[in-house]
């Protein structure tokens, strides 16, 4: 068994309001932060764990990522995984 690191960022999709993010733009286009247009927040996850291969790595991922992390019907996902030094 090999030791992988996962790295996942989950976003709420496009077409979903984004109350936080609508409040962190208003905040700094008041500090004169003028260029910043939008902004949108989502969370980062780092998740070990342990596979034979990497192409198992990366399809638990893929489950956990579809089955326990995210809502599908709001959210999107990426990851990459890597094997640990």
């Amino acid at each position: 068994m090999t030791t992988y690191q996962a790295e996942i960022q989950i976003m709420l999709k496009p077409s979903v309001l984004d109350p936080a993010g609508t409040a962190v733009t208003k905040a700094l286009q008041q500090q004169h932060y003028d260029g910043v247009q939008q902004v949108r927040i989502g969370k980062f996850i780092q998740l070990t764990l342990l596979a034979p291969d990497l192409a198992q790595a990366q399809a638990q991922v893929e489950r956990i990522c579809r089955e326990v992390l995210t809502n599908p019907v709001i959210e999107t996902y990426r990851f990459t995984v890597e094997a640990k030094a």
